[in-house]
């Protein structure tokens, strides 16, 4: 009897790439291919949110209270966005540190969008800005001098690690002959006597 002699069975062919792709994911694929009429890619509010910072939710609401406009809608009716609207975002973001809330901005925009001319925009603008610097540059001295009273605060406590007996009881620090008395106590220091006057507290250790 002849052996039966099987034929090598051929492996299936590769799967399509194209046939890989589900039904959302060519969706996806679509939408990022939607460009404006001036050959830009669109964006997606999940493209904001990731370039600028932002939540997805802080965006919606930018729109919902007319700061921020959709360019177009996608087949599946998603917002997109041109790039102008990312410079929008970013913006905000910087008001918003300086202080100014989203009504404010609101006001803003109000005022820019009804300027009866573009220099007039402008100068409404320059105004607002030339306000906002003062602030800032009161601002950053008030934190400059800060600063200083934490820099001689820590080089006073400082002094306390190196010289004050580590027997000492607290209450003696408002009468404390450690320190040049010529020189005042920082307030970050003097304030947490309390009202408690240098004189009021005699020199106290710890009984043995």
């Amino acid at each position: 009897m002849r052996p039966i002699r099987h034929l090598p069975v051929a492996p299936p062919p590769p799967a399509s790439r194209t046939a890989a792709v589900d039904d959302d994911d060519r969706a996806d694929l679509e939408e990022a291919e939607v460009q404006d009429e001036c050959g830009e890619k669109l964006l997606r509010v999940g493209d904001i949110a990731k370039v600028s910072g932002k939540t997805v939710r802080a965006i919606h609401h930018y729109e919902e209270v007319g700061l921020l406009q959709p360019h177009a809608r996608s087949k599946g009716r998603y917002r997109l966005y041109d790039q102008g609207a990312v410079n929008r975002v970013r913006w905000i973001g910087k008001l918003h540190d300086l202080g100014l809330s989203l009504s404010q901005i609101q006001e803003i925009v109000h005022t820019w969008e009804t300027a009866p001319s573009a220099p007039d925009a402008m100068s409404r603008m320059r105004a607002v800005y030339q306000q906002k610097l003062e602030e800032t540059r009161a601002q950053i001295a008030h934190l400059a001098s800060l600063e200083h009273e934490l820099e001689s605060s820590i080089r006073y406590l400082d002094d306390c690690d190196t010289v004050c007996d580590p027997g000492e009881l607290v209450r003696a620090c408002t009468n404390c002959h450690h320190h040049d008395r010529s020189q005042p106590e920082p307030e970050l220091v003097s304030g947490l006597h309390g009202g408690t006057t240098r004189a009021a507290a005699g020199r106290a250790r710890v009984a043995p």
